[in-house]
């Protein structure tokens, strides 16, 4: 069987290293047209939409990507559509462009978590370092995300008692208090946490600790 840590890693680079692309939505032809083509010299794959529909009809890229979006849209404004995915496409950072931009509106954005509002015109080179920027944050929530996702595959391998043990353990308790508190030996406390370490893919007590961290960072997040 191949480690899980070979198989994470695995998953981790196919996901994160394949190459990035850069959405954008504008109801100006020229723009998006104009866009494209700078985003494509720059070496990097473009997909351009008319209205915040159109892009909401595109599945969900599981590459490191952003979004180059413009506030002022025919359906959903651009901060509607900010709102509608904020949740769903966490690895998506989303960088502003308007041509009347103020200061509540660039507050609201930034503080829905854009990672840019640029107001037109704007210097090629300030969109493409946004850009980059962006395609790194995004890189970096791809290979996290694909690491949770390994953790609970792993957690969902555990057993009943096992997943009890590893609460306990986790939380401090030696070997011997844990056998008390589920009313099993010393030894089947032993076997169990063996399995865990195993089933985890933990080589230490902390790095376990850690594991189940995540784990619960992970969950409530979901829940949130």
């Amino acid at each position: 069987m191949i480690p899980a840590r070979a198989v994470e890693a695995a998953s981790k680079s196919s996901s994160a290293q394949a190459t990035p692309v850069v959405f954008v939505v504008d109801d100006d032809v020229s723009v998006r047209e104009s866009l494209e083509a700078m985003i494509r010299f720059a070496g990097l794959r473009a997909e351009t939409f008319a209205c915040a529909q159109d892009f909401l009809g595109r599945t969900r890229a599981m590459v490191p990507n952003c979004l180059v979006l413009d506030v002022s849209l025919p359906d959903l404004s651009g901060l509607d559509l900010q709102n509608l995915i904020a949740s769903e496409r966490t690895d998506m950072p989303i960088i502003f462009i308007t041509g009347y931009g103020d200061v509540p509106m660039t507050v609201r954005a930034m503080k829905a978590g854009a990672a840019e509002f640029l107001t037109k015109p704007f210097d090629d080179q300030v969109l493409l370092d946004a850009i980059r920027h962006a395609l790194e944050r995004s890189r970096v929530a791809l290979t996290e995300e694909a690491g949770i996702r390994s953790i609970r595959d792993r957690y969902a391998s555990l057993s009943r008692r096992e997943r009890e043990v590893m609460a306990l353990v986790v939380s401090g308790l030696l070997n011997k208090q844990v056998g008390a508190e589920l009313g099993i030996s010393e030894i089947t406390v032993k076997v169990h946490r063996r399995h865990v370490m195993r089933k985890m893919d933990a080589r230490s007590l902390p790095e376990l600790v850690n594991i189940a961290g995540r784990l619960t960072q992970s969950t409530h997040g979901r829940e949130g």
